[in-house]
């Protein structure tokens, strides 16, 4: 097989997206000793509309249009991405083409004052951007309040340095690739907050067109995170879930079966629906779509019906 004599990866311009992409671009180098491996960086509209939240404006794919429009007009070989960003259903002419080892999945409690969710007091102020959390936060602590946290990974710790909030929720992967282990002062387990599908995990998309591409990344695959990730995508694919639904889906692998569980919501905590199922690592995909459908059988379908509605410009 030919070896890549030079490839360019977009990524979006924050911290974080730029170590994934650097991640990538080092795995590629040691791979490809001889390949010229460049990174083209960008701004998204994701990134640029802070006064909203996701719900409101679109929905995480924001983060990867500018990104597809790289790789449509030759400017980039392919885009990292975290894998919970990547909508479910990724359109032609795109391919998911590798999904690499899952890193840590489990949100993370951050706070200058408290050592857990449960030692906050009545009236604390909680900040996270994502309904999943938010609304798990409501069914688990009623007492707390929860505002909206908007930005980068800096821009949200510095709002809590600032006094804006008593406690702050992300991603325990983000903090940890940018070394900043030691801002968690707890990990949430996934029985107290279950993740979103794919989170802890990075996604590699491509031009359909490019097997050769496809060929030379193969080898950054990591077939239990891909089989982790298609039983949770599957879940979302069936229902249809953003991130303007309080949506979670999460596998975990035991041997050779799976055992897929996920949730809808309403914002507020009123109305919760659960939905579990486990079988062989070969039907992943088909388990997902099972739980999906339990939910769905529960009623998930008028939560997702009110809640999907079309985001603002």
């Amino acid at each position: 097989m030919s070896t890549p004599k030079k490839l360019v990866i977009a990524t979006r311009a924050s911290r974080l997206a730029l170590w994934q992409a650097e991640h990538v671009r080092d795995r590629l180098k040691a791979l490809y000793p001889d390949c010229d491996v460049q990174l083209l960086s960008m701004s998204t509209k994701g990134d640029r509309i802070l006064d909203r939240s996701l719900s409101k404006i679109g929905g995480k794919g924001l983060f990867i249009k500018e990104l597809e429009t790289a790789l449509l007009d030759g400017r980039a070989d392919l885009a990292v991405h975290s894998l919970k960003d990547v909508p479910y259903d990724v359109p032609a002419p795109f391919d998911l083409a590798v999904i690499m080892e899952r890193d840590d999945p489990r949100d993370a409690f951050v706070s200058n004052q408290y050592d857990s969710l449960s030692d906050l007091p009545d009236g604390a102020v909680v900040g996270t951007s994502s309904l999943r959390r938010e609304s798990q936060l409501r069914e688990r602590y009623p007492h707390l309040v929860i505002k909206p946290l908007r930005g980068n990974l800096d821009t949200r710790l510095g709002k809590l340095d600032a006094g804006e909030f008593d406690a702050i929720i992300l991603a325990t992967a983000g903090l940890k690739r940018l070394g900043l282990t030691q801002r968690i002062r707890s990990s949430i387990e996934v029985d107290d907050s279950l993740p979103s599908a794919g989170q802890g995990a990075l996604g590699i998309e491509i031009h359909q067109d490019r097997t050769d591409l496809k060929n030379w990344l193969a080898p950054l695959a990591c077939s239990e995170s891909t089989s982790r990730s298609v039983a949770e995508r599957a879940v979302t694919r069936l229902l249809g879930g953003s991130c303007q639904v309080p949506l979670a889906a999460y596998a975990e692998l035991d041997g050779d079966q799976v055992r897929v569980r996920a949730l809808v919501a309403e914002p507020d905590a009123s109305v919760v629906y659960r939905a579990e199922q486990r079988g062989p690592i070969s039907q992943a995909d088909a388990l997902g779509k099972a739980v999906g459908q339990a939910l769905l059988d529960q009623g998930a379908d008028a939560i997702l019906a009110k809640l999907s509605v079309p985001a603002e410009d």
